[in-house]
């Protein structure tokens, strides 16, 4: 896959309730999907849980499945320091493999008016960067 993308997403469930992988794996199934969509799942302890493999393709952002990895950070808007950490230490591997890829939320890549992950993603990837350099 060439890989354009890497697509934050919140699982907009309640804000301090720990869901983890196996759960979304189970809601997408009982929407009649094929299991979990994204690539990666941060928990609340900001521990990282796999999805689906990066080399099959994702079922998370419509339109952009084919060339986009996908992270789901647990809860809606208030999200924890570790789950941040982990986020931003996903985010910098996939970027070695990817280089060119852009860091998007995935109200970026939508049409819909979906405004998940509930936060700027481009712009707090990009100022947390500028803050390492600094």
């Amino acid at each position: 896959m060439d890989i354009r993308y890497l697509v934050v997403h919140c699982s907009d469930s309640p804000n301090g309730r720990d869901d983890s992988a196996a759960d979304i794996h189970r809601w997408h199934l009982d929407r009649g999907w094929s299991g979990i969509g994204y690539h990666a799942v941060i928990r609340r302890d900001g521990g990282v849980e796999m999805g689906r493999p990066p080399y099959w393709q994702g079922a998370h952002v419509r339109k952009h499945n084919d060339e986009a990895l996908g992270v789901c950070l647990i809860g809606t808007d208030a999200f924890t320091p570790e789950q941040v950490d982990a986020l931003e230490s996903l985010l910098l591997a996939w970027g070695s493999v990817h280089p060119d890829a852009l860091v998007v939320g995935h109200r970026d890549l939508d049409d819909r008016g979906k405004t998940c992950p509930n936060f700027d993603a481009h712009a707090w990837w990009v100022a947390r960067q500028k803050k390492q350099i600094d």
